[in-house]
Order: C-alpha cells, then structure tokens, then sequence
C-alpha cells in the first residue's frame, strides 16, 4: 500500500517491517492488525487493517514520530 502524507510518500513494498501485531483470527469481525514500518530515509508510519468490528474497518497507514514508534515497540 503506498500514501503521500503530508507530501511524504509512505510505501509497504518499499519499507522494512520493524514488528507485526495480530488480534483475533483470521475473519473474526473484531480481529486486526498493526505493523510497523520504517522508510530508508528513517521515517516511521503504522500500516493497520482489520474487520467490520475493529478500530480499522480499512487498510491505512497513519505516520509515526520516532519517540511514538519506541513506545509502540514498548521501549
């Protein structure tokens, strides 16, 4: 999925995956999920999905600082 934020493109098939969430199953209406991206220039973005019933209905990708993305990883 790639998204022009703030004239900053955000590309999954170009980004290195940092760390992947899953909740729930696979068709649960609940269930989805998060990863976590980082750019070769360094910035960091959050590419979600999930079903009918999940805080994300649909694919996005919200950008992340890098202070956000530690405490994402729980650092």
């Amino acid at each position: 999925m790639k998204k022009i934020i703030c004239k900053v493109e955000y590309d999954t098939a170009a980004s290195e995956v940092i760390m992947k969430r899953t909740f729930g199953q696979f068709g649960d209406p609940n269930g989805y999920e998060e990863t976590l991206y980082k750019t070769a220039d360094g910035k960091y973005f959050l590419y979600v999905n999930g079903g009918a019933q999940s805080p994300y209905t649909e694919e996005n990708i919200k950008r992340m600082s890098a202070a956000k993305a530690e405490e994402w990883l729980g650092k």
